[in-house]
């Protein structure tokens, strides 16, 4: 699994539409066929210089194309305007929010929302881990790099310590939810973790996870693996 498909961050390259804006590119996308400046501006009520403003917005901006009709008629052809296929994946996104809510959710109504939390990472540390082939062992050093790159591609901007025993972690991508539900989202950290390096029989183990030690800084620490898993 690629964590970076699953970690990336809201779609880039997509702009966020205003209101008036938005409901023009919805009526171009439920229309069904091209349609003018003046037909959209009846739709959204908007007057047709302002409407023709936000459709050349949206064509500038690659969610929608603008041709000229195409008639036999003699006389000036009209400049019809459709949405682009791609426009469906513009808009807002409010992951946070959804992240608000689960996490919030887990933390009021399960018994134990930091064990349910770290299982919960466990299962997912394990679907990012990229597993080495049959009878090969990771050493310490193959295993940390693989769980450094885990948590860089998800935003943690990791440093691994000197020792060995630690990773800095100087970026939290999910802080606003982690600081209002700490338990829950800290666990689930550490359950990635664990999960990876359990997925990889890696001879090492993270052992725990200290968050906010500064403003801006949480350390990951391991310890040797009890007993590697087969």
């Amino acid at each position: 699994m690629d964590v970076r498909e699953v970690a990336r961050p809201d779609p880039g390259g997509v702009p966020a539409l205003n209101e008036s804006r938005s409901q023009v590119l919805a009526v171009l996308q439920e229309a069904g066929r091209p349609l003018s400046a003046g037909e959209v501006a009846k739709r959204v009520r908007l007057h047709p210089n302002t409407a023709r403003f936000h459709l050349d917005a949206l064509v500038e901006a690659d969610l929608a194309e603008r041709n000229a009709e195409d008639r036999d008629q003699p006389g000036r052809p009209r400049i019809l305007y459709t949405a682009r296929p791609e426009s469906a994946h513009s808009g807002r996104r409010s992951y946070r929010l959804l992240a608000e809510i689960l996490a919030g959710s887990l933390a009021a109504e399960t018994p134990q929302p930091a064990q349910a939390a770290l299982r919960a990472g466990r299962a997912w540390g394990r679907y990012l881990a990229d597993r080495p082939p049959p009878f090969r062992r990771l050493d310490v050093e193959a295993a940390t790099r693989q769980l450094v790159r885990m948590l860089a591609d998800i935003g943690f901007a990791p440093e691994p310590a000197e020792d060995g025993r630690k990773v800095l972690l100087h970026h939290c991508p999910f802080r606003e939810t982690a600081e209002a539900h700490r338990e829950v989202v800290c666990s689930i950290h550490l359950g990635l973790m664990q999960g990876l390096l359990a997925e990889l029989g890696a001879p090492i183990e993270a052992e725990r996870l200290d968050p906010f030690v500064e403003p801006d800084l949480c350390v990951a620490r391991f310890a040797p693996a009890a007993s590697p898993e087969p």
